[in-house]
């Protein structure tokens, strides 16, 4: 599950991880919520391109976004298989950057929320899906969505799901609509060393979308908190993984 992330890498920075033409000149996002922009990198024309989506993948065949399911995740191991993401599975893969990403583990004190970013602080590449929704004015729509996966052994502790994240040496097969099908694309499809991210308790703060700065990123002491939260780590294996379980 992913239902925020923050992307406060430089510009610059970002252009050279993700070797894309255009030279974007975005603001530190700390508190991104689904439904609003969302940073993607895609190929395009023989090049790798940036774009903006809106965070919630509407498929093309949809005739009233307001009554569907908001498509925040999509689930890795069955996205191919899945109506509304299987077209943007062959056509509409994408890289999303982020700095990381915040997750809630449930304790019987309540949900505790945690900023997980990678060990050497740089930034990182989740795998996406995007793709094009068109009302019947005529006006389109760029919407896109983060794949998961189950969590490696870090991050289980926290929460059963976790974003896929794909290295550099991944970028290209993944981005290559045309030429590597879903059969090798899923095949990317694995979790992420147990040392690559780190996860650091944070307070509540980063519940409310409109506390976007870097306060919420500020450690918290969880002594307090601790026994109880290891107590009902034993008894929670599975919980709910809806799309709009956002906290």
């Amino acid at each position: 599950m992913c239902g925020r992330l923050a992307l406060t890498t430089p510009p610059d920075a970002v252009r050279d991880f993700f070797d894309y033409s255009e030279r974007p000149n975005f603001p530190p996002r700390y508190n991104i919520a689904p439904t609003q922009p969302i940073a993607t990198v895609r190929y395009e024309y023989g090049a790798r391109r940036f774009h903006l989506v809106r965070w919630g993948l509407i498929p093309n065949w949809v005739k009233d976004p307001s009554s569907f399911t908001l498509l925040i995740n999509a689930r890795s191991e069955t996205a191919v298989e899945k109506p509304s993401f299987r077209s943007a599975m062959r056509h509409g893969r994408c890289l999303i950057p982020a700095s990381g990403f915040y997750e809630w583990r449930r304790t019987s004190d309540g949900k505790q929320p945690f900023w997980i970013r990678p060990a050497d602080g740089g930034v990182m590449a989740f795998a996406g899906l995007w793709e094009t929704w068109s009302d019947p004015d005529g006006g389109d729509m760029d919407t896109g969505a983060i794949l998961t996966i189950e969590s490696n052994r870090m991050m289980s502790s926290i929460h059963h799901r976790m974003p896929v994240i794909l290295k550099p040496d991944a970028f290209e097969t993944w981005l290559d609509t045309s030429n590597v099908d879903t059969r090798e694309a899923k095949k990317l499809f694995v979790s992420v060393e147990d040392d690559y991210l780190v996860a650091t308790p944070i307070s509540s703060r980063v519940n409310k979308v409109v506390n976007d700065d870097a306060d919420i990123q500020t450690p918290v002491d969880l002594q307090e908190i601790e026994p109880s939260a290891k107590k009902s780590a034993a008894k929670v294996s599975k919980v709910d993984d809806s799309q709009l379980d956002l906290f």
